[in-house]
């Protein structure tokens, strides 16, 4: 696999342009298996849920695990955000593993995809099956794209994102919803090769900002003082 500081990653099955920035993440909890499924433990499942948003979010959100038969919600939550882990298959033996937490608009759109593609999954569907289901719903209007401005945290030190040739470490980062925003409407010419900022799916009605937040340098102190 190449080096993740030159690989381009993905979430779910959409690509980012935005490149990796190192391999291995600080804090490092019990490594996960190649294909997160409902055999990690609910304990587990509820900590990397929880370690995408800052505490103070989390706290009070909704939590689903991933269990048999599909999505399970494991708490009601109070604040309208909505924590789970997300996986998507790179190969039939590897999966991604995204812990998120949407806010109230996700919480009402994306995560109604997301949680169907699991149901889906429990019930003995192929990969192509699900596609072609997921399509079907937004032609006929099951599933909603963001309404409004908004974001899900996708914070945790444990994203593992990738794409056909495997999957790697990705830095915690933000999502914005952009329906059918363009390149060009970020003044770029073609897609940014940069390390803080992509976009999911460009033009697109499910279009995501991705930011990576990096740590900023002081400015010099002016000479002589």
């Amino acid at each position: 696999m190449k080096s993740l500081n030159r690989m381009k990653v993905f979430v779910g099955a959409l690509s980012i342009g935005v490149l990796a920035i190192g391999m291995a993440m600080p804090g490092m909890a019990q490594e996960l298996p190649k294909v997160y499924d409902a055999s990690v433990p609910r304990e587990r499942q509820i900590e990397l849920a929880l370690s995408a948003a800052p505490a103070e979010v989390s706290s009070k959100a909704t939590v689903y695990i991933l269990g048999l038969k599909g999505y399970e919600k494991v708490r009601e939550g109070t604040n309208g955000f909505s924590c789970y882990v997300g996986r998507s298959f790179v190969k039939p033996t590897e999966t991604t593993v995204e812990p998120t937490c949407f806010d109230a608009e996700g919480s009402r759109t994306i995560l109604i995809r997301r949680i169907r593609v699991e149901e889906l999954r429990a019930n003995g569907k192929s990969e192509a099956e699900i596609k072609a289901d997921i399509a079907n719903g937004y032609k006929e209007g099951r599933f909603p794209d963001p309404s409004k401005p908004g974001f899900l945290y996708m914070m945790s030190n444990e994203n593992r994102l990738g794409d056909s040739s495997g999957t790697a470490n990705f830095p915690p980062h933000l999502m914005f919803y952009a329906p059918g925003m363009t390149t060009k409407d970020m003044g770029f010419d073609s897609p940014p090769q940069l390390e803080y900022l992509g976009m999911t799916h460009p033009g697109a009605l499910d279009n995501l900002i991705v930011v990576v937040p990096t740590a900023s340098t002081p400015p010099a102190s002016p000479a002589g003082r």
